[in-house]
């Protein structure tokens, strides 16, 4: 259809104007596209981030100090510390002496101290010391647990605003 070999020079300044008229602009600098921008950016990335592997602390391991992590850890060993992840597994033989936080708890072993979870299961052989906050839980028979229960909607936002010191539960029992 275009069958002009040479454009003029009115129409060679009007391509130049069009074309250094239209760059390419960043969604900051542009009104119109800085709310859709905002959106899209900002989930793309957490959609596309990879779960990372999951921790195991495995059982001749002791750790002295808190940890914190948003993937899932499994304790075989000895932790004297807070824990805050987002699965945690306290395997049969392992033992926390902390405030273990998490979205899923499962303890199997020894936890001395609170324990905070969504989801919190303590199996058969777990024994737990401490208080437990938690969306719903599941105790099997056979499961030792010295402490209260308390169910909260949301126990995992609470979590910084009323620390409890795990040595006020000891004591002798009469």
């Amino acid at each position: 259809m275009f069958s002009k070999n040479k454009p003029t020079e009115s129409e060679e300044k009007k391509n130049v104007t069009s074309t250094t008229a239209t760059p390419p602009t960043p969604p900051a600098s542009s009104p119109s596209s800085s709310g859709s921008s905002s959106s899209t950016g900002s989930s793309a990335p957490a959609a596309n981030k990879p779960k990372p592997a999951p921790s195991i602390l495995s059982s001749d391991l002791t750790i002295k100090g808190h940890m914190t992590t948003t993937g899932d850890i499994q304790v075989e060993g000895t932790v004297e510390g807070d824990i805050k992840a987002h699965l945690l597994t306290v395997g049969e033989n392992a033992t926390i002496k902390g405030e273990v936080i998490a979205d899923d708890v499962v303890v199997t072993g020894r936890v001395v101290g609170r324990v905070r979870g969504l989801k919190v299961r303590l199996t058969s052989t777990a024994r737990v010391e401490g208080d437990i906050v938690h969306k719903t839980i599941a105790i099997e028979s056979g499961a030792h647990f010295e402490g209260s229960v308390q169910r909260n909607e949301d126990p995992l936002k609470n979590a910084e605003a009323k620390p409890k010191p795990a040595a006020a539960t000891s004591g002798s029992g009469s």
